[in-house]
């Protein structure tokens, strides 16, 4: 299935809790999701018209407003098209980081380069690693009654894998700028 395809299904999944516009899909996607998924006003507006006009969201009104907002909301057939996606193995899981391409062929560019690159990556990790782990101590002292429907608990678990994944890349930042400075050999 192609991008554009699984961008179907994460919409359908963000208006299976709650109806939302186009602008409130995409600032849920860069908060919850945009760890791990992301997409382009450019992209969630086609798909939104496309998935109304195949009758898995429906508009249910429109707030005004300097710019007039549709929201937007699935129908049964949105959730059985859900459901199918979610039942589905996964096609692929990949990471893509240019960080990663640039130290591959760093020797191109030279220690001080990949040095910087990896502090830049550093930052970002552990600016990202503190969020999660914000996120991850509120739905961990949630009560007990925001885990019956189950969803609590999914959001928590995609929580605590970016937290154990950023831990992970920040001590591949260590151990990286250890092989560089050649200091690694004498740990």
């Amino acid at each position: 299935m192609a991008n554009e395809k699984k961008l179907d299904s994460v919409i359908l999944g963000l208006l299976s809790h709650e109806e939302l516009t186009g602008y409130e899909i995409k600032k849920r996607m860069d908060a919850s999701l945009g760890y791990f998924w992301g997409a382009s006003y450019g992209s969630i507006y086609p798909t939104l018209r496309a998935l109304a006009e195949g009758g898995y969201t429906e508009s249910c009104g429109v707030e005004e407003g300097v710019r007039a907002k549709q929201r937007f909301r699935i129908t049964d057939k949105g959730r059985e098209k859900l459901k199918e996606w979610l039942s589905e193995p996964a096609e692929k899981d990949e990471i893509r980081y240019e960080t990663l391409l640039k130290i591959f062929f760093g020797s191109e560019g030279g220690t001080l380069n990949a040095l910087r690159h990896i502090e830049r990556f550093r930052m970002k990790t552990e600016q990202r690693l503190e969020e999660l782990k914000l996120y991850e101590r509120v739905l961990s002292e949630a009560p007990e009654e925001d885990f019956e429907d189950r969803s609590h608990m999914h959001y928590l678990m995609t929580v605590r894998f970016g937290v154990r994944t950023y831990e992970a890349y920040i001590a591949w930042c260590d151990e990286a700028e250890l092989m560089l400075t050649g200091r690694e050999n004498k740990l």
